[in-house]
């Protein structure tokens, strides 16, 4: 840091400093954070903390809201320093808890100077504590870099933050800016809760694009890339985002933010995920998303998804994750609520808003319904489960997935939900839906962010309040069965059916291509990466009762170098010939044959239509903003 910078930074923190130690009835934070060495993984934080004398717990976020799991990446803080006045304090970390710091303010102390680095991280795995940075951008997330009195609560401690970008950098973010000087961004004070709800995207390379409809709340779409070229959206895309919004407002009827910006990080060097907040979502995928088909097919969804957790998951929150601040456990019971109902309304939202096809919304759902459906773990491991155990299953590796199950709450949620929408409109002959809920759930009257906890008992007597049954019964012998199958009630209620063909659909030709995997789950029951290593294996599939397993690498098959066209083209002639099929594959250091008796060719799903009940699928995705 530059002696000019070292002055600017110093004059920030006694300006925020002298109007805080005026406040008494409050906790306060003058937070400057230098952000000029980004691109090379690291940052640099200086907090301003009024105190009182005595003994003194500091936190660091350990309970990341929508991350649903002590994901706090409290080891990549680095160079701690506490300062009373001019004189260093002694601290230690509690030993049981990792993420407080304990020190003791000496008399007449009423403000300590705490500075600390961040480590930004290079793995591009994980959540918001993963890889967040490039040479040409950054994802700042506030919680890494503040550390906060235990007392009081994250709502009543203001903050007075600012951030210094590397020259040329611009920055979009839900908070509302107080000043820019130079290249030092200064926000309007918030409380420490909404400071930790509000991302900074900043980057070399952004585009601002405004959606919002005629006399509304604003509505902004801030691309950060890599590269002015990853920036081309097209007016297509455009229009399909402006019809986003006017289909979310027009399914739930309010809002509960005052003006709402998507942070859409575009780089191949962060992690890819979506992350809710209130008044905005922090959304990264790869670079080329905006230009590539293939990626553009499968993010499609991703928007939709985090702009309905405003309502659902920040609005409306279980009770088991509206703790109050970050160090209280988060109970994740409810996540087929959070995320399941979620995940559906933005599918369905996708296809209301154009930004995906009914076609790609119909393959969509029948290729991750014929994974739920080939799932041995469903024998052992409740749906339930996966939500109770979810800060466990967040962090599960690939192999054996079938076996251990996933976050499954997400693409079963799809259909236990889809199952309710199209109940409710044949419980009410069409005239009520799924749309009627949300708006009473989710709806309430407009105005900033706010908090309404709810329990199962408050979801099941909203439901009931639409369409009256017995949705206790409904939810309940979903989430704890322990069916092989999955349930495709909803599916087949609608109009529709679960069904295989040799040729794979376009959704799973675009996983495939993004992931860089040859998928062969529904045949072989084996998925091999582009380097042929064996990603996983369902077990009682005809690779596994053969001996096959993950981490093992496909050598030949049938005496050929081993090659995905190649299998694909040998699983065509299978279906003639009497002969088991050859694998020849690496385990380690070691070289084996496996015999594999499997002559049913290539196995893809997609969804078929029953011409003996009524489409209800197609009706539930058509536009509600502007019904035709």
């Amino acid at each position: 840091m530059s002696r000019a910078s070292r002055i600017v930074l110093v004059i920030l923190l006694l300006i925020g400093s002298s109007g805080i130690l005026a406040q008494t009835n409050r906790s306060a934070i003058t937070l400057a954070v230098d952000a000029t060495e980004a691109p090379r993984k690291i940052l640099h934080a200086r907090e301003i903390i009024t105190v009182r004398s005595g003994p003194l717990t500091l936190l660091y976020p350990k309970w990341i809201p929508g991350e649903h799991s002590p994901t706090g990446p409290v080891v990549d803080l680095a160079g701690l320093r506490i300062m009373a006045g001019n004189s260093p304090l002694a601290w230690r970390r509690d030993l049981e808890n990792m993420f407080a710091i304990h020190c003791v303010v000496p008399p007449g102390v009423t403000s300590l100077d705490v500075s600390f680095d961040f480590l930004l991280p290079p793995d591009t795995a994980g959540f918001s504590s993963g890889a967040s940075s490039s040479a040409q951008l950054l994802v700042l997330s506030w919680n890494q870099v503040v550390l906060y009195p235990s007392e009081p609560a994250p709502d009543a401690v203001t903050v007075s933050a600012s951030v210094k970008l590397p020259q040329g950098w611009t920055h979009a973010s839900a908070l509302s800016t107080k000043e820019v000087s130079g290249n030092v961004v200064t926000f309007q004070d918030a409380s420490l809760t909404t400071l930790v709800d509000s991302p900074v995207q900043a980057t070399s390379h952004m585009r601002r694009v405004d959606l919002t409809p005629a006399s509304k709340v604003p509505h902004f779409l801030n691309i950060a890339a890599d590269s002015e070229a990853a920036l081309a959206i097209t007016p297509k895309q455009v229009d399909a985002y402006k019809q986003l919004v006017l289909e979310a407002n027009a399914l739930f009827g309010a809002h509960h933010y005052t003006r709402y910006d998507f942070l859409y990080t575009l780089s191949d060097s962060v992690a890819h995920f979506g992350l809710e907040h209130h008044q905005s979502s922090d959304d990264r995928v790869n670079e080329r998303t905006l230009l590539d088909d293939n990626l553009w097919k499968l993010n499609a969804h991703l928007l939709p998804h985090e702009f309905v957790h405003s309502w659902n998951a920040k609005y409306r929150r279980p009770a088991g994750l509206a703790t109050g601040d970050f160090s209280t456990p988060m109970k994740d019971d409810l996540l087929w609520v959070y995320e399941g109902l979620t995940d559906y309304l933005g599918n369905v939202l996708a296809a209301r808003s154009g930004l995906r096809t009914p076609e790609e919304f119909r393959e969509n759902l029948a290729m991750h319904s014929a994974r739920l459906d080939n799932r041995p773990g469903r024998e052992w491991r409740s749906l339930q489960d996966t939500n109770d155990a979810a800060q466990l299953l967040y962090a599960s590796r690939p192999d054996w997935n079938a076996l251990r199950r996933d976050v499954d709450f997400y693409d079963e949620g799809d259909l236990i939900w889809l199952d309710a929408d199209v109940m409710i409109r044949q419980l009410t002959g069409g005239k009520r839906s799924l749309d009627d809920f949300c708006r009473a759930f989710h709806g309430g009257t407009s105005g900033g962010p706010t908090v309404v906890p709810y329990t199962f008992d408050d979801v099941v007597a909203a439901l009931n309040g639409v369409a009256p049954a017995d949705w206790k019964a409904f939810f309940t012998t979903r989430l704890t069965s322990l069916s092989p199958r999955a349930p495709l009630q909803g599916i087949e209620k609608s109009g529709w059916k679960l069904s295989y063909r040799d040729t794979p659909t376009s959704m799973e030709t675009a996983l495939e291509a993004a992931s860089r995997v040859a998928d062969f789950s529904h045949s072989l029951g084996i998925v091999v990466a582009e380097d042929s290593t064996v990603k996983d294996v369902v077990p009682g599939s005809p690779v596994a009762r053969a001996g096959i397993g993950p981490g093992m690498k496909m050598v030949a098959v049938d005496g050929r170098k081993y090659s995905s066209e190649f299998l694909r083209d040998t699983l065509k002639r299978g279906k003639t010939s009497s002969a088991p099929l050859e694998l020849l594959a690496a385990n380690g250091e070691f070289y084996k044959t496996y015999r594999v008796d499997y002559r049913g060719g290539e196995r893809h799903p997609y969804l078929e239509r029953d011409g003996s009940k009524p489409d209800l699928l197609t009706t539930i995705i058509a536009s509600i903003a502007n019904p035709r």
